[in-house]
């Protein structure tokens, strides 16, 4: 073996320990941080259950008794509930007062209570999206760094939705049933400037990403920004604005949901008050409607983007 053949295998050998010391020491400090992290929970954990009065770790073992009052005694009254049909059980009691939720629209024909409570949730979740959708766009024209040449005013419009999304939700709902009262229009006002922050940060990143020889053609023969932005920008990002939309609309009902929870209408409002107060087929009736509903929008929302963004732009690039 030659000198320069020793000398490389030597190198070689080297740079392998080297790699393999450097890969224990990471390895050991993961080791560590994950270590440190675990005891820092298992702290905190101790601490919050003191804090709050004990019992919590006590109580562990049975976290799951509560699915026990949720197996009604006969099945059957779960479709009851769901389509508002008299109940054999029925004692007089809420608990089984399946017939007094209808909502009648004309002669005998009704709407089950459940059903018209997630269409509120729904309605909820479309008109606050609509709202979302109609301020983002053009604040997100007016925040993407190469469409708008003002820094002073894409600062002011970014911090703006930023402001809008920094808010939880539910807070946002609280400050406005101060005003309007507690209901469905706190919930969309909620939900529709949350929605507001939340897509124009989404559309503004796409607009930042788009084609800019359209818009130099434009501008060459003296197109204003509305002009630009209307014929060359938008075109190219209305499919993206679509597919985000229609993901917002998923999220919103599920927030819908938990907004009529805290006094917000729809099925939220119903479906706390079953389970606070133990009504086993009331809650699977209307855990079964928001599953089935929530399933829906997602594979229709699917569906539309796939239509919209075309079906390439979900397959694998050879």
């Amino acid at each position: 073996m030659t000198a320069s053949a020793t000398i490389h295998s030597e190198a070689t050998r080297q740079q392998a320990d080297a790699w393999r010391r450097q890969t224990s020491l990471r390895r050991c400090y993961t080791a560590l941080g994950v270590g440190l992290l675990l005891v820092a929970m298992c702290a905190t954990m101790w601490f919050a259950d003191e804090a709050n009065a004990g019992h919590f770790f006590d109580r562990l073992p049975h976290i799951l008794d509560f699915l026990s009052w949720l197996v009604p005694k006969d099945w059957n009254d779960v479709w009851r509930a769901l389509f508002d049909i008299a109940s054999p059980h029925d004692k007089g009691t809420q608990e089984f007062n399946f017939p007094l939720g209808r909502v009648y629209i004309w002669g005998g024909f009704y709407i089950p209570e459940y059903f018209e409570l997630m269409l509120t949730t729904v309605n909820v979740a479309l008109v606050s999206t609509f709202i979302g959708f109609v301020f983002a766009v053009p604040f997100s024209f007016i925040a993407a760094r190469n469409l708008t040449p003002s820094p002073i005013l894409r600062l002011i419009v970014k911090r703006f939705m930023e402001l809008l999304r920094a808010f939880p939700e539910i807070v946002i709902a609280g400050l406005f049933a101060a005003i309007v009262s507690i209901g469905p229009v706190a919930a969309i006002i909620a939900i529709g400037l949350h929605s507001i922050g939340a897509l124009g940060k989404l559309f503004y990143e796409i607009n930042e990403n788009v084609d800019m020889r359209p818009e130099e053609g434009l501008r060459a023969v003296g197109a204003n920004w509305i002009e630009r932005v209307r014929f060359a920008d938008l075109p190219q990002v209305l499919p993206n604005f679509m597919s985000y939309t229609l993901l917002r609309i998923e999220i919103n009902v599920r927030i819908s949901t938990i907004m009529g929870a805290v006094g917000g209408g729809g099925i939220g409002e119903e479906l706390k008050l079953s389970i606070s107060r133990g009504f086993g087929a009331k809650t699977l009736a209307l855990v079964l409607l928001l599953f089935t509903t929530i399933f829906l929008v997602d594979q229709f929302s699917a569906w539309l983007r796939r239509k919209l963004v075309r079906e390439q732009a979900f397959l694998m690039s050879a």
